[in-house]
């Protein structure tokens, strides 16, 4: 199981860029298929509550060193640690 964490941003269809912080990993892959990725992103805290009504809406999740991936939200938390929104990754991971 591969894991990432990052500086990253969440990049919207309408082109809205959220910034945040990003801890990912990887399950084993099946036979011949791309081993599925999920994560968490934490929005920061100058970037306010994050993207609206963002639950079961696909990104861009853009990676430091420029690689990128979509995923779709889950499910967002909101508490004392700011802002957490629960991603499940689209295809080959980024990291």
């Amino acid at each position: 199981m591969a894991t990432f964490r990052s500086v990253s941003a969440l990049l919207s269809a309408d082109g809205v860029r959220t910034p945040g912080t990003v801890a990912l990993f990887t399950e084993p892959g099946r036979k011949g298929k791309v081993a599925p990725w999920a994560g968490d992103f934490r929005v920061a805290n100058d970037a306010g509550q994050g993207p609206e009504d963002a639950v079961g809406k696909t990104f861009t999740l853009e990676m430091p060193d420029g690689r990128s991936g979509k995923v779709v939200v889950q499910s967002l938390k909101s508490g004392k640690g700011g802002v957490m929104l629960a991603l499940m990754g689209e295809g080959a991971s980024p990291f």
